[in-house]
């Protein structure tokens, strides 16, 4: 029994692609037809009782909000159509502005075009069925007759019965034809009045690289606070045991009186200064107290450890997200870092405040000023709030003072 099958399956392969989903699309067709002398009942009552509502304003308003939510309902009716019989892909059907008037539009547009094409679709099919059903019952029951066939310059000898079939096959593929192409139709249709449109998909895109980018910024935090952990776990903890061991041979140097003490004391102060420069490190490559206490206590330690003076003013009432108390910790560091070291700053003010729903910085020092914004540091900095959708500004004239602006959306 299996045999007979394969071999069905493998002859149906062979047919044309018109030909294939003819059936399927067939009664696709069908029952759009049928949906479309439903929609067409309906869409004259609504008609007639909008008539009814001329002078009563009222009365219009409810009776169009009435009309939009079947017109919607109705269409849901159609896409579930054309997903089951077109194994199509349209949009749900979303309101236009002013009143969902898309789908009361889209079916308006669809009735006449889908009763017109089934009609045809169904005249061509009952012709080429009934061509061939014809044939061979007049094979049947009278015999089969010679039929010549005269063209210019051709003369064909055949017989009722192949001349009848070959009739009903050519108007069958011409019914697959047309069916296909009212499918199509009706597909493009719904995707033009009822899909998304340009402004709906650049929409969407947009909001698509919004959330990738926020998701590469967290991953970057992400990455930033492993690196932190295995710096403060791994490499500093070795250099901190390093030192220790340094310190007592230096102590037991010293009390034997030994002429390495002096070498041991080299390499404890050596020691300390790589600890000192590899917890800033750390500390730059992502402070652990944003985790544990927040933007404000971070900036409070910056504050303390600058060797200039640092005038924080921090308003803001609740924690920002996680990237973006990132970005506003970097922001500050490396503006303190450059007023330090390239401004020659005697005073520097920190203020972190609320500005709507994002976060203001400002950073303003009493420096030499003259600070480049296409510089390594200034630049990444603008990159990072430029990747949170925030603003970033440098004025720095010669001879300062120097302010860097940010602001940080939060939503």
């Amino acid at each position: 029994m299996a045999q007979p099958i394969t071999v069905a399956r493998r002859a149906v392969r062979l047919l044309p692609h018109p030909v294939r989903v003819w059936p399927r699309l067939s009664v696709g067709v069908l029952l759009g037809a049928g949906t479309a002398l439903l929609e067409a009942v309906l869409g004259a009552v609504a008609g007639l009782a909008w008539l009814g509502t001329l002078g009563r304003p009222v009365a219009r308003r409810a009776l169009a909000a009435r009309v939009s939510t079947v017109a919607h309902e109705l269409v849901r009716w159609e896409r579930r159509r054309m997903d089951r019989w077109y194994a199509s892909d349209v949009s749900a059907p979303h309101p236009a502005p002013g009143g969902g008037t898309g789908a009361p539009t889209y079916l308006a547009v669809r009735v006449p075009v889908a009763l017109a094409g089934a009609w045809v679709v169904l005249g061509a099919s009952l012709l080429s069925v009934g061509s061939v059903i014809v044939a061979i019952g007049e094979g049947v029951v009278y015999g089969a007759r010679s039929v010549h066939l005269n063209w210019p310059g051709v003369n064909l000898i055949s017989n009722n019965v192949i001349t009848g079939v070959l009739i009903g096959a050519t108007l069958g593929y011409l019914a697959a034809r047309l069916t296909l192409a009212l499918a199509s139709a009706e597909r493009r249709l719904a995707a033009r009045m009822l899909g998304p449109s340009q402004q709906d998909l650049l929409e969407r895109r947009i909001t698509e690289l919004t959330a990738s980018r926020a998701g590469v910024v967290e991953a970057v935090n992400t990455e930033r606070r492993r690196i932190e952990r295995d710096l403060h776990d791994g490499v500093q903890q070795r250099l901190v045991a390093l030192s220790m061991l340094l310190g007592r041979a230096r102590r037991a140097a010293a009390a034997a009186g030994a002429p390495a003490g002096e070498l041991l004391d080299q390499a404890h102060d050596q020691t300390q200064r790589a600890l000192d420069d590899l917890r800033e490190v750390a500390w730059r490559v992502y402070p652990a107290t944003l985790d544990d206490v927040g933007l404000s206590a971070a900036l409070s330690g910056m504050a303390e450890r600058s060797a200039v003076p640092v005038r924080l003013k921090y308003r803001l009432a609740e924690r920002p997200p996680g990237p973006v108390e990132a970005a506003a910790y970097f922001v500050v560091c490396e503006a303190v870092t450059n007023a330090v070291k390239h401004a020659a700053a005697s005073a520097i003010e920190v203020r972190v405040e609320p500005r709507g729903t994002a976060v203001a910085i400002r950073v303003h020092d009493d420096g030499a000023g003259g600070a480049d914004p296409a510089g390594t540091g200034l630049s990444g900095l603008a990159r990072r709030v430029a990747a949170l959708d925030g603003a970033f500004a440098v004025h720095s004239p010669p001879g300062g003072p120097t302010t860097v602006t940010a602001e940080l959306p939060c939503g």
